[in-house]
């Protein structure tokens, strides 16, 4: 049985210097109920699958928590047999938390929305409302609204007129877009945070022009009854990328990124780093996914700049943990993160060798030794035709379960079918002793369940070869089965917002300006501002 740690203890570690990696290992909706502001989220239905990419060493101090339910032992135990040597368990898991007088914070990648709060305070950062920007079309001011959201983002609702330019992008390309200091530029996102580190980006580059955050961005609009557009195509176009102004732009990056401590590294130093068995290294390209897939470096993961800031905890797991970032040499993209992760309370690194290191890396082993080491495939699980399930299914000769996400679920299912997850597997089998089918998108996920299955005494347990698209059979849809509560793998914190339900859309709003306030002075004290 793996050790326990007291919630005061762990608060305590949190504070000092070193590693840690605190993992909410319950799904993704039930996480973003509350968690403690450093926990990063790793559903346990995918524990295996994505414990090497956020916590890559194994000697890393890891805790893990649930919500009082004791799955987080088992989570301990798997974590164990994977190699990982320092593992413990909170005492009371989420729940413990609380009771000793810490806050649960509610939503998903909160460090970076409070951060984004607190940027906008401590810089006051520009901004107009949506009242103000129609007002400002219609009198055919000069100006250009930069949506600093991704592609796909941009693509599904934009501000009328907006042009997407991602903010890991701006520094870089701002110049292609606009020609002249007497336009102003107005930054959106969907919400707030992106609005304002997008424009409080140029602003600390140095741009001449008035620049300014929409607040509340797309949400503000639906807010004020103000109609947007849909499948809007218009990006930026290229800046400026001469030697000369690659050259001018690099330097405006550096000069940024050394008021902030972001540390620069050769690829000699960097691949020292990742060899340090002492200390976690990530490495990240934070380009853009076309350039990552032409020419990325040997061991690096993509990670484009402003989402890698928006979301750090989809990608970092460890606390306290070295943080390298490549552009290939260019020197502005990187840097301009870097120092955005460096106030965020990271310890950043840039890169400074370009694309002649790719040998160097490749030399070095680095990808053999990041290659995740579980493999899924090795859990033994027999595959079953769409024949035996309908046997199944009449011949009371067991159950059909459904492992896919809960609102695929609601979709459409095979008639019969019940709607499970790992985490609740043991508890929803009604008969062990009889044949269980998984049905699934992934199999992974099934052979993860399989396992759980297995110790929970189903000597039985198969999955059906092909998951739902091998069924002709009959199907339906649940719109309300699983219940509400029940989808825990489903973040219901941001449902609607982004398709006009205004109580929703006031909700999210108010949660995000209110985080601020949710911050203990040690968890304020981690921000570098």
């Amino acid at each position: 049985m793996a050790k326990t740690i007291e919630a005061r203890a762990l608060k305590q570690a949190l504070k000092e210097p070193g590693e840690i990696a605190l993992l909410d290992v319950r799904e993704t909706g039930a996480y973003s109920q509350g968690h403690p502001l450093f926990s990063v989220p790793l559903a346990y239905s995918r524990l295996e699958l994505d414990v090497e990419r956020l916590v890559p060493r194994r000697a890393t101090r890891v805790v893990v928590f649930d919500g009082g339910e004791g799955f987080a032992d088992t989570a301990a135990r798997r974590l164990e047999a994977m190699g990982y040597t320092d593992v413990s368990v909170l005492q009371g898991g989420a729940p413990g938390w609380k009771a000793a007088g810490y806050h649960l914070f509610e939503g998903v990648n909160v460090p970076s929305k409070a951060f984004g709060e607190i940027v906008e305070i401590a810089r006051h950062t520009p901004r107009i409302n949506a009242r103000e920007l129609i007002a400002m079309q219609e009198r055919g001011d000069k100006m250009v609204i930069v949506d600093g959201r991704t592609w796909d983002e941009y693509r599904r609702f934009n501000i009328p007129g907006g042009i997407s330019l991602p903010n890991g992008e701006l520094a870089l390309h701002i110049d292609g877009l606009v020609k002249d200091r007497d336009t102003r530029i107005v930054v959106n996102c969907a919400g707030r945070t992106r609005s304002i580190i997008g424009a409080q980006t140029l602003i600390d580059w140095g741009v001449e022009n008035e620049v300014v955050a929409l607040e509340n961005g797309t949400q503000g609009y639906w807010l004020e009854g103000i109609p947007i557009e849909h499948g809007a195509d218009r990006r930026a176009p290229s800046g400026d990328t001469s030697s000369a102004a690659i050259a001018a732009k690099r330097e405006r990056a550096k000069r940024h990124a050394d008021r902030h401590g972001v540390v620069y590294a050769d690829a000699a130093a960097v691949i020292a780093m990742a060899n340090d068995t002492s200390r976690t290294t990530f490495l990240f390209d934070s380009r853009t996914a076309e350039e990552f897939a032409r020419d990325a470096l040997p061991a690096f993961v993509h990670a484009p700049g402003g989402q890698l800031q928006q979301a750090t905890d989809q990608w970092v797991g460890v606390k306290g943990a070295r943080i390298v970032l490549s552009d290939l040499g260019e020197m502005v993209r990187a840097p301009m993160t870097a120092a955005w992760l460096r106030q965020l309370g990271h310890e950043a690194i840039v890169l400074t060798s370009g694309a002649e290191a790719r040998q160097t890396f490749a030399g070095a082993g680095l990808v053999e030794a990041r290659k995740p080491k579980f493999d899924a495939g090795r859990i033994r699980m027999r595959e079953v035709a769409a024949t035996d399930v309908a046997s199944v299914l009449t011949g009371n000769a067991g159950q059909v379960i459904d492992v896919r996400p809960s609102m695929t679920y609601r979709d459409g299912h095979i008639k019969g079918a019940t709607w499970s997850i790992r985490p609740r597997l043991a508890r929803d089998v009604r008969d062990p002793s009889k044949r269980v089918i998984l049905v699934a998108d992934d199999r992974a996920i099934a052979a993860l369940a399989a396992l759980d299955l297995a110790e929970a005494g189903c000597g039985d347990v198969a999955v059906l070869a092909g998951g739902i698209k091998a069924w002709s059979g009959a199907t339906e849809a649940t719109p309300s089965t699983p219940s509400d509560a029940e989808c825990i793998d489903f973040v219901f914190h941001t449902l609607g917002r982004n398709e006009g339900n205004l109580e929703s859309a006031r909700a999210y709003l108010a949660w995000e300006i209110g985080l601020v306030d949710q911050l203990d002075a040690d968890e304020r004290a981690t921000f570098r501002l």
